[in-house]
C-alpha cells in the first residue's frame, strides 16, 4: 500500500516518523477530493514506522481519524507523529496529516500492541 500511494520516508526515528506523498488523480472520489482512505493509509503507515523503529514488532489495535480539510489532486501530504504514551505492551501515537501549505488536513490517533519479537527496521 505504501508503495502504491508512493510515500517517501523523509525521517524515521523511534517515536517518529515524517512521511511525504502527491496526492494522484486516481485517488479521488466522485466530488474530486481525495477519499478518505488516502489520509487514513498515510497516517496509518506512519504509525508503524514510529512504532516498530523502537526495534519491537507493534501492531495496531485500534485506530480513528478526523478528516478535518478537503485533500485536492496535486497536494503534497506529510505526517507529523507524537508519541504520547509508551509502555512494554501498548504504544500510543497522535498523527497530523498536512498539506504543502501546513494546514492540517486529517488527526488520526492510533494504539498499538507491542509483541515480545524483536523487529528490525
Amino acid at each position: 500500500m505504501s508503495q502504491w500511494l508512493g510515500i517517501e520516508r523523509v525521517e524515521d526515528a523511534p517515536g517518529k516518523s515524517v512521511l511525504k506523498m502527491k496526492v494522484r488523480a486516481e485517488m479521488l472520489n466522485g466530488f474530486g477530493i481525495a477519499h478518505g482512505s488516502i489520509a487514513y493509509a498515510l497516517a496509518d503507515s506512519a504509525l508503524a514506522f514510529a512504532a516498530n523503529a523502537h526495534g519491537i514488532q507493534s501492531v495496531s489495535i485500534e485506530t480513528s481519524i478526523s478528516h478535518v480539510s478537503p485533500v485536492r489532486e496535486g497536494d503534497i501530504l506529510s505526517t507529523e507523529v507524537k508519541e504520547m504514551n509508551l509502555t512494554k505492551s501498548t504504544g500510543l501515537y497522535y498523527i497530523t496529516v498536512i498539506n504543502q501549505e501546513g494546514r492540517a488536513v486529517a488527526h488520526f490517533k492510533g494504539t498499538v500492541y507491542r509483541t515480545a519479537k524483536e523487529w528490525t527496521v
